[in-house]
């Protein structure tokens, strides 16, 4: 499954790298890209869609959408 979450709090390459790691944690498999200008966070997953969104809150982010 592909999904799209904008995510808030997002500024730099840690928080990049820090947000690719959480969605790893869930899904070791996972194909994760980051856009910080926009927010948008695109996950190829097998995971269910509210465990990718919970890890990436853990880590201190905001998925608003």
């Amino acid at each position: 499954m592909q999904y799209q979450f904008t995510v808030e709090g997002m500024t730099c390459g840690h928080c990049e790298r820090a947000v690719v790691h959480a969605v790893r944690e869930v899904d070791t498999e996972a194909i994760v890209k980051v856009d910080l200008a926009t927010k948008q966070v695109t996950v190829e997953s097998n995971a269910a869609r509210e465990a990718i969104a919970n890890a990436i809150q853990e880590e201190g982010y905001k998925v608003v959408a």
